[in-house]
């Protein structure tokens, strides 16, 4: 099969995809396994050869992220009970004076996305935006864009979010650079879209949902004691904060002990161990639970407001079992979602077709850097979901590397910046926004795609610039 006619059929697969999730409602999962299928079968695989193909990419990915997700969600669950998301949002609070209070969800939605999923960050922020929104006179247009923005750029750019870790895995990126990274750009991206468009977004005022700031005021004190949000037995700002970072920071020290400590040295040893994806993760689940005793008052509040048919509950069944199996049903579908995108990266990353269309491309003028950007950009365009959109670009631009001469920490770093642009009626979490921070599609569309757009520009042109310098390898 020539380049071109490969060019062809990923055209087809790509609409085919677009006609299942958004005009036929096909579950993603459903929707990708078909995708991968039929393309395989016209690709020349045969419908056993296919079917094997799927299941091994399926597998595979799998093996590289299932766990890390399982775990991700359990602290998620942490969070959520203990109160440390408001703990979180009252740190920035403090930071910021009671300035700039838009910058206290988004930041907080910023940390929390990284190893906690996306819709998860969007429901636990919209409560602190609001009740900030109100007190203020903040518009919810502002609250909406940078809280979006925040979580959407740690979500498609910092592991161990499922997305960007499958596709560091898969190109064999050291994860802990990846992490650093991801987090410089997104801070980069963040901070020069909202100077861009904060004055812009001021110019429509949204109410925040009315559900959410019942008995709230506003107010014109700059008071930080005005401003903070104030329930009792709240966690401190260091210990709300551990469960999100320690993961982070052991991830990140285990690739630099890698690096720089001697191999066989006692150090390397050590941090490499507790640096491991899924061990660093599992102490950031250990410490979710020492934090869920320290923290009883909350937990057992949280389980009499949100779950009344299980206010009856001990606390050890609460933390050992139901977080557990609360996290099990939120995880089930990224995990999924994410395996099969991998299996339809299979598919396309074995074609033949694709040695001789990488050729192309390297001998084409478009800037390498730019080819998975671009790839990935339309792929989110197109299927509406980061991990899905990610996965498939990562899939099409693997083959292509030795032409497009990138380090694979630049090439996961761009498809993770083009997973930011298309951001429409099609993803899932546009919804969630709307719905959680009061806007309307047409709203939704100013407030959550656009800043998302100018974010992934950002991101690429800083990343080009840094790999141009040679930092990224």
């Amino acid at each position: 099969m020539s380049a071109g006619v490969f060019v062809l059929v990923l055209a087809a697969a790509i609409v085919l995809l677009i006609l299942l999730i958004i005009k036929l409602n096909v579950h993603p999962v459903m929707a990708l396994f078909t995708t991968a299928l039929l393309t395989g079968i016209v690709l020349g695989y045969g419908v056993t050869g296919t079917a094997e193909t799927i299941s091994a990419g399926f597998g595979s990915t799998l093996t590289g992220v299932g766990i890390t997700i399982i775990l991700g969600a359990i602290i998620s669950m942490a969070i959520e009970d203990t109160g440390a998301a408001k703990s979180i949002a009252n740190f920035f609070i403090k930071l910021f004076r009671g300035k700039n209070m838009e910058l206290a969800p988004s930041l907080t939605a910023f940390i929390m996305s990284i190893p906690v999923f996306g819709d998860i960050t969007m429901v636990l922020t919209a409560p602190i935006a609001s009740m900030i929104s109100k007190r203020k006179h903040i518009s919810m247009s502002t609250m909406a864009s940078f809280t979006g923005l925040g979580l959407f750029l740690t979500h498609g750019l910092v592991p161990p979010t499922p997305g960007i870790l499958a596709i560091a895995i898969m190109f064999e990126a050291d994860l802990g650079l990846t992490i650093v990274w991801g987090v410089v750009f997104s801070l980069i991206a963040f901070f020069a879209t909202w100077l861009l468009l904060r004055k812009w977004t001021e110019k429509e005022w949204i109410d925040p949902n009315p559900e959410m700031v019942k008995g709230l005021e506003e107010t014109n004190s700059d008071s930080v004691e005005d401003l903070l949000i104030k329930e009792p037995n709240l966690p401190g700002t260091f210990t709300s904060f551990l469960p999100l970072l320690l993961p982070v920071v052991l991830i990140s020290l285990s690739s630099f002990a890698n690096m720089y400590a001697p191999e066989g040295s006692a150090i390397r040893v050590i941090f490499t161990t507790i640096g491991h994806k899924v061990i660093a993760l599992f102490i950031g689940v250990l410490y979710s639970i020492f934090l869920g005793y320290k923290q009883r008052k909350s937990v057992l509040r949280a389980y009499e407001v949100n779950f009344p048919a299980e206010a009856n509950s001990k606390l050890k069944d609460i933390i050992l079992n139901k977080w557990v199996a609360r996290a099990l049903v939120v995880c089930l579908a990224p995990l999924l979602i994410t395996a099969m995108g991998g299996a339809f990266g299979k598919i396309l990353s074995s074609a033949p077709a694709l040695e001789p269309l990488s050729q192309a491309i390297g001998n084409s003028p478009i800037p390498g850097i730019l080819v998975p950007w671009a790839v990935a950009a339309i792929m989110m365009t197109a299927v509406g979901s980061m991990t899905t959109a990610g996965m498939t670009a990562a899939a099409i631009v693997l083959p292509m590397m030795p032409a497009l001469g990138l380090s694979p920490l630049a090439a996961v770093m761009a498809i993770g910046a083009g997973t930011l642009m298309g951001n429409h009626y099609n993803n899932s979490g546009f919804w969630v926004m709307g719905q959680f921070f009061h806007l309307n599609s047409k709203q939704s569309l100013k407030y959550v795609t656009l800043p998302c757009a100018v974010a992934s520009v950002i991101a690429i042109v800083a990343i080009a610039i840094v790999n141009a310098v040679g930092l990224l390898g």
